[in-house]
């Protein structure tokens, strides 16, 4: 008759005990079962990190045992465990258990499995539909895109292709080349032997003795104009302090003369009028005095001025003497003079192979110098203009092997980044990319960013552009391979902020059908953050792990 008293009694959890499983998630449950103590004493269970040993009925009874919080699954008892939502009809998830029946309906605990039961409403079923619905739109996101990256991925493949082919050509081309230049320089040693001799004997003309003998006399009239520049500036800078420090009241003829000269010379106006002008006319007080025109004159006479002789004078004396001589040579040469038979012979080296142009040119020098010397022909050697020729034939050889080594070293390169993890990915999806530049029209700016090149922020109302930064390198925080490591770029070194920090960028990618830029900020100051989107990102949806509902 009293044993409703007993029940009024008990605490609530004896009233509704726990399932001894709430709480655990499946990957667990098979952890959760009791054993037999062996000293026949009841039911035990051991904390899942192995710690302690506990009754069974001590699981989930609001009090905490174990040191990992394994014991209360389903309650807040232990603050450092953790609660699992089954949320059927949608997809499981776990909370802190701190937030365990703490009166608050938790958005990832849909069932309301988490507050005690009636306190929150399930919502699993419309949360699980909506969910669906937004699995299903990015999983034919995700495939369109995955489309898009195959043929960015047979585009690395074909790149690959085309520069293994490249390299192959290239590397046959720099034979050739280098057997070139090699055969061009022994031409050209051998011509230049030839000719050095005639030079020698044309340096001994009265026109190049002169040359030499003007260019001394230049550089020493340069360097007495330059001490006499500076002597000037020293004698202005003393007829300056006297004109403004002197004392008329003193009437010193000779020094109001001096100053007077001066401002004369100087186109100057007279101190007097300055010094009255101050407290009268100020603008009337600084008109000049008409300086003489000594320099339009000169002009006019056909003369330089000083500033003309000051910027030309070294280009004179920098010309270089033996290439104006034999310049001089050919433009005085007599080739209308010369006779039929004698042009033909000086037009062989057109027919003949290179390895007999050599023997050609010394045979040719041997026979026109017998020549001159029976005097059936006036000597006009032009063995100079061979030798030059041969010297620009091996420097323009030289320049193309330098041109097609770079080239050869830039394929290299470029081949060795298409599959590197660190480049254009593992599978060389990026390297379509390479160097396509997208824009954001926020307003005020645009903002450019060239994929694996430079970023940029340019004004649409006029004015200069400014560097965001080149790029550097994929997300640090992640590993090389990886999804999650293509999915952030950084560029540093940007142009320098007005009291800043140089200007950097971070680009935010995600999968998208659409290579494109979404949004701009500016976290910090000149640190901006865009986002976007890139087929790039879009794996295969068969390689995705799907979660069960």
């Amino acid at each position: 008759m009293y044993s409703w008293l007993i029940l009024a009694v008990l605490p609530l959890p004896a009233l509704s005990v726990l399932d001894k499983t709430h709480g655990v998630p499946p990957s667990l449950v098979a952890k959760y079962v009791p054993a037999n103590s062996d000293s026949g004493t009841g039911q035990t269970w051991t904390c899942l990190d192995g710690s302690k040993q506990i009754s069974w009925n001590a699981v989930n009874d609001d009090y905490c045992d174990c040191p990992d919080g394994t014991d209360e699954p389903g309650t807040s008892a232990c603050p450092n465990g953790v609660f699992f939502c089954k949320n059927s009809g949608h997809v499981g998830s776990t909370i802190p258990s701190s937030r365990v029946n703490d009166g608050l309906c938790e958005p990832e605990c849909c069932d309301g499995s988490d507050e005690a039961p009636g306190v929150c409403p399930d919502r699993c079923k419309d949360v699980g539909e909506e969910y669906r619905k937004k699995v299903e739109a990015d999983r034919k996101l995700r495939k369109t895109g995955s489309k898009i990256r195959a043929s960015y991925i047979a585009f690395a493949h074909k790149e690959k292709k085309r520069l293994e082919g490249a390299l192959v050509d290239l590397e046959q081309e720099i034979a050739t080349r280098e057997k070139e230049v090699e055969k061009l320089r022994d031409i050209a040693k051998r011509a230049e032997s030839l000719s050095a001799k005639e030079l020698e004997h044309k340096k001994q003309s009265p026109l190049y003795q002169s040359l030499l003998t003007h260019y001394t006399a230049l550089k020493s009239l340069q360097n007495e104009y330059k001490k006499h520049l500076e002597r000037e500036k020293a004698l202005g800078e003393i007829l300056d302090a006297l004109r403004t420090g002197y004392n008329p009241n003193y009437q010193d003829m000779a020094v109001l003369e001096a100053v007077r000269g001066w401002e004369t010379l100087a186109g100057l106006p007279h101190i007097n009028n300055v010094r009255k002008g101050e407290d009268e006319d100020p603008a009337a007080a600084d008109t000049p005095q008409s300086p003489k025109e000594d320099g339009k004159e000169d002009e006019e006479d056909g003369l330089w001025n000083a500033e003309r002789t000051e910027k030309e004078l070294n280009k004179l004396l920098n010309i270089d003497h033996v290439t104006l001589l034999l310049e001089h040579e050919k433009v005085v040469g007599e080739p209308s003079s010369q006779s039929i038979h004698e042009a033909q012979l000086l037009d062989v080296t057109a027919y003949l192979p290179d390895s007999f142009i050599p023997h050609y040119l010394a045979f040719r020098e041997n026979l026109l110098s017998w020549l001159e010397l029976l005097g059936i022909k006036a000597g006009s050697s032009d063995t100079s203009s061979e030798a030059n020729r041969a010297r620009q034939a091996l420097s323009d050889a030289e320049h193309s092997l330098k041109l097609t080594r770079d080239e050869l070293q830039t394929a290299r390169e470029d081949l060795s980044d298409i599959f590197n993890p660190e480049g254009f990915g593992t599978e060389g999806e990026w390297k379509k990319l390479d160097g396509l530049c997208l824009e954001k029209d926020i307003g005020e700016y645009t903002y450019e960013v060239c994929l694996f090149d430079e970023a940029r922020q340019k004004p649409n109302k006029g004015g200069s552009s400014f560097s965001l930064g080149k790029f550097t390198s994929w997300n640090k925080l992640a590993e090389p391979g990886t999804p999650e490591y293509y999915t952030r770029q950084r560029y540093t070194q940007g142009a320098k902020c007005w009291n800043g920090p140089q200007r950097s960028l971070e680009l935010v990618l995600t999968c998208g059908t659409e290579n494109v830029l979404l949004t701009v900020s500016e976290p910090e100051k000149c640190e901006y953050q865009i986002t976007g989107t890139t087929p790039a990102l879009c794996l295969p949806v068969e390689e995705e792990k799907r979660d069960e509902l």
